[in-house]
């Protein structure tokens, strides 16, 4: 039995504790009970996970607030917790948003609004869970079981076509997960253990490391989503309420990503060296492809959908540029720039994009659409909301001084080191970013008013005006003062360079 510290059990149990309670409360009469618990559950969670980065020790690439306890002795299955400089960011994000999905959804679910705040609660505990594994069986639990309150959210409070939506999700991440639990499995035949710190350790062939790969990458890519195994996102984000794109969006994206970080880059790094030039080519098909799909885009959900999967292509290229970098120039830093710029990347489309989104439910709850042709001139009758909404759609774009570019600028600058060519198709996101996002605005936002519904439209409420500002202080905050985020990677993010860079042949 090891325990550093119970925080991180309590980052996690709280919220599902505190789901039960909500469930608890049962009927629509009691919804202001229910409001008021979930509330204070997710507040008391996010103020804990605080207290990670507060107690964090940033000279050290250790895992840190471990606890391990005794769970399977027969398979020697532990209850294995810890986190580091990439996970514990990763942490605060996840009890953010669901702090501002709380908000979010205060008045605007009437049905069942119990089980529909009881279903983040729950959720918000496994994801935190998958961030904080340390066994293989633990990470595989928590990453299947968040996809119930997932399935639930958008099949319940999902629009006209969230059956059809709701399956399609929950096949392909389902099924792309059994192809990791295989992996899992072999690893543990080969070492005896769950545990995947004992993992990094492994040695394995180069042809096993292959097939593991592989298995990870179909467990991962279909979550980050990368390209071709993204056509599932664009159906889930229309039909899903909208703290249900926020948090898919925000949070569970980024678990696809992270899973490269924590599994595939340490465990099998010949492997992952060999297939670079694949993942760098998916990589930069959704960044360049996937942003002129983007363009065409006539609903503002789907748009930002596309847009995500755009982004997120910079996060799976900047965790492989370090491979050519190491290859051509053994260079470290410029290695070590790639993936903390991509980390950056996660944790500022995490705020970004939860603000786009919640910028369109606020248009949603007024005049129950997501297209962009039945508005026009907002910003004469929403001036605060066309205030916000045009920040956040800058940091979508990149521009400096928001977190959106801080990210971007780090991928773009390592892959300069690595080559000339990839280094401009990445930067090219700048541009068609920048031209799908701002013809959005410009025909939502601004010009004159055309449509009467849209002249009655009122302004922010104080709730929404709450939860659209705390996103813009953080988005803005990120923007001009990355530097407390990167301190925090640096030690984990050297640890992990040296990984890679040593063979398991």
């Amino acid at each position: 039995m090891l325990l550093d510290s119970p925080l991180l059990s309590l980052v996690i149990w709280v919220p599902i504790i505190g789901g039960i309670l909500v469930l608890a409360t049962r009927s629509d009469a009691n919804a202001p009970l229910a409001r008021a618990i979930a509330l204070l559950v997710s507040l008391i969670t996010f103020i804990l996970s605080i207290f990670l980065y507060t107690g964090f020790d940033l000279q050290t690439a250790d895992m840190q607030f471990v606890e391990r306890l005794s769970w399977i002795p027969a398979f020697n299955v532990y209850y294995h917790l810890g986190v580091d400089g990439i996970s514990m960011p990763l942490i605060i994000l996840t009890t953010f948003c669901t702090v501002l999905v709380v908000l979010a959804g205060w008045e605007v679910i009437k049905f069942k609004p119990a089980q529909y705040l009881a279903s983040f609660l729950l959720m918000e505990g496994m994801m935190n869970g998958v961030f904080a594994a340390l066994d293989g069986v633990l990470f595989y639990v928590f990453w299947e079981a968040m996809l119930i309150p997932m399935f639930l959210i958008i099949g319940i409070w999902g629009g006209p076509n969230r059956v059809y939506a709701t399956i399609k999700f929950f096949l392909y991440t389902f099924l792309g997960s059994v192809f990791m639990l295989v992996a899992l499995i072999y690893l543990y035949m080969k070492s005896g253990s769950f545990a995947l710190l004992d993992f990094h350790a492994l040695r394995i062939g180069l042809e096993p490391q292959t097939w593991i790969f592989i298995a990870f990458l179909l467990a991962f890519a279909v979550k980050v989503p990368m390209w071709p195994v993204h056509t599932w996102l664009p159906d889930a984000h229309v039909e899903a309420p909208t703290g249900g794109s926020v948090i898919l969006a925000a949070i569970m994206l980024k678990m696809g990503a992270y899973g490269f970080v924590r599994l595939s880059l340490p465990i099998v790094p010949d492997a992952s060296e060999m297939l670079t030039g694949m993942m760098i080519t998916l990589s930069l098909i959704a960044v360049v492809y996937i942003g002129f799909v983007a363009m065409v885009q006539q609903d503002m959900k789907k748009l930002i959908a596309y847009s995500s999967i755009s982004h997120m292509g910079f996060v799976t290229l900047g965790f492989f540029i370090p491979f050519v970098i190491y290859d051509s120039t053994h260079s470290t830093q410029g290695a070590a720039m790639g993936i903390e710029g991509a980390v950056v990347q996660m944790l500022s489309h995490g705020l970004v994009s939860a603000a786009l989104f919640l910028c369109v439910g606020v248009l949603y709850d007024r005049l129950h659409s997501r297209m962009i042709s039945d508005y026009g001139g907002v910003a004469n009758t929403m001036p605060v909301f066309a205030t916000l909404a045009v920040l956040f759609a800058m940091a979508n774009v990149g521009l400096p001084g928001t977190s959106g570019f801080v990210g971007e600028f780090m991928v773009i600058l390592s892959a300069f080191k690595a080559n000339f060519w990839i280094a401009f198709l990445a930067a090219t996101t700048l541009v068609i970013g920048a031209a799908y996002t701002l013809w959005m605005v410009k025909r939502v936002i601004f010009g004159d008013v055309t449509k009467p519904a849209v002249a009655e439209l009122q302004d922010l409420n104080h709730r929404e005006f709450l939860v659209l500002g705390v996103l813009a202080i953080s988005v803005l905050l990120l923007g001009l003062w990355p530097a407390p985020l990167v301190e925090v990677m640096h030690p984990t993010v050297n640890h992990l360079i040296e990984q890679i860079g040593q063979s398991k042949l």
